[in-house]
């Protein structure tokens, strides 16, 4: 199977232009089947949702987890997830965790296979990061399923201190700024009964103007 983490700054490419035909561009040579985003949704006003979603569902074959507490949005805190219609979202969660400014996290339970998706988009300060990872940490450590915790770590370290003890941590690559990366801020890490068989950051031409971050994806398998 395969995952990507994208966070797509409200479809504001680098040319300051909102493309959301551009970030569905995208996804669309990523072909993944669970797609992880940060900031899908507007940051004022309504937070409507950024995405063309009859695009998405007709064209890429996604539906979206109703994580959303607002009627246009998309996400949660801005944090979305699409599923291929192959896969079924059995449980969703809104996960609040400590934050200055407005963050949370989404955990989507699949079933057949089973395993759990969160959501992260984390904070701007080290200590802010270090509490909610460990409020991630616990919350997943309350589960057997496989865990794929996804998303925009904001950690300019390659250390993610005790986080890493309860999961393994893949790092596909430096995937911000897209104009030059050099900042590993997006990742996955895992726990349990899943492992990566390859990751990476795509750099497509799309993908070097959509956003100010590079996607990320990963393939990896369920099971012992």
């Amino acid at each position: 199977m395969r995952i990507a983490s994208y966070n797509i700054r409200k479809a504001v490419g680098l040319d300051w232009r909102r493309d959301p035909e551009r970030v569905v561009d995208v996804l669309a040579e990523i072909k993944a089947d669970v797609v992880v985003l940060q900031e899908a949704d507007k940051r004022i006003g309504t937070r409507a949702g950024v995405l063309p979603l009859e695009r998405m569902s007709q064209e890429l074959g996604y539906e979206l987890t109703e994580v959303a507490t607002r009627p246009q949005s998309h996400g949660w805190h801005g944090n979305a997830v699409f599923y291929r219609s192959g896969l079924r979202a059995a449980e969703t969660t809104r996960l609040d965790v400590p934050s200055v400014e407005p963050r949370g996290v989404v955990a989507i339970e699949f079933d057949t296979p089973a395993f759990t998706v969160y959501g992260v988009h984390l904070g701007l300060t080290p200590g802010m990061r270090r509490k909610q990872m460990a409020t991630i940490a616990a919350h997943a450590l309350q589960t057997e399923m496989p865990v794929i915790v996804a998303g925009d770590f904001n950690e300019w370290k390659t250390n993610l201190g005790l986080f890493a003890e309860n999961f393994d941590i893949i790092t596909p690559g430096p995937s911000f700024h897209a104009s030059r990366p050099s900042a590993v801020l997006d990742r996955f890490a895992l726990r349990g009964l899943v492992r990566c068989t390859r990751s990476w950051v795509h750099k497509s031409n799309n993908a070097r103007y959509a956003s100010d971050h590079l996607p990320i994806v990963m393939e990896f398998e369920l099971g012992g």
